[in-house]
């Protein structure tokens, strides 16, 4: 499968959201604006697989992440891997986030961190992110961005009608 990987900007913001309900991704107001805007302050890369012209999938690449751990080691995160279902398995994962490794390596950073969900959805992206290299960084479980202790039960999944798919993550780095 061909596809080019390029920048996104202002005007790709509705294929932002438009992959976002494909995948059924819920995001707050104006996510992605904030996004491409916090892009221009070098504080993220947000970059988009596109075939023939269209939109396909979309990465992020975080340069201070909400993970103390990276944050305080100073690894960048790739987050938000979304390709369109009918793209899946054809490469396009898989070249989004050699695109942001190359951006990390360009930067002069020794690693570079992913956070994959532990239900059976993300089973693909597990497998896909050990293919590449990276392995838990040795926190264990974290649910929105916190390492769980053990026995540790959290009030915020009790006061919230929340899906556990995306706060329940593993944290992994992989060195460049």
């Amino acid at each position: 499968m061909t596809f080019s990987i390029h920048t996104a900007t202002d005007d790709d913001i509705v294929d932002l959201y438009r992959i976002a309900e494909d995948m059924q991704a819920k995001h707050e107001p104006n996510y992605f604006e904030r996004c491409v805007a916090e892009q221009a302050e070098e504080k993220r890369v947000v970059l988009i697989a596109a075939q023939s012209g269209r939109a396909i999938g979309y990465v992020q690449l975080v340069w201070s992440p909400l993970y103390t751990t990276f944050r305080r080691l100073g690894i960048p995160e790739v987050q938000d891997l979304n390709v369109i279902p009918e793209n899946r398995g054809r490469g396009v994962g898989r070249g989004l986030v050699e695109a942001c490794e190359k951006i990390v390596r360009e930067a002069g950073k020794p690693e570079i961190g992913i956070s994959v969900g532990l239900d059976q959805g993300f089973g693909p992206a597990q497998r896909l992110y050990v293919k590449m290299g990276y392995i838990p960084d040795g926190t264990g479980v974290c649910c929105d961005e916190i390492p769980v202790r053990k026995g540790e039960l959290r009030a915020t999944l009790l006061r919230h009608p929340i899906s556990l798919d995306n706060l329940l993550t593993i944290k992994m780095v992989k060195s460049l």
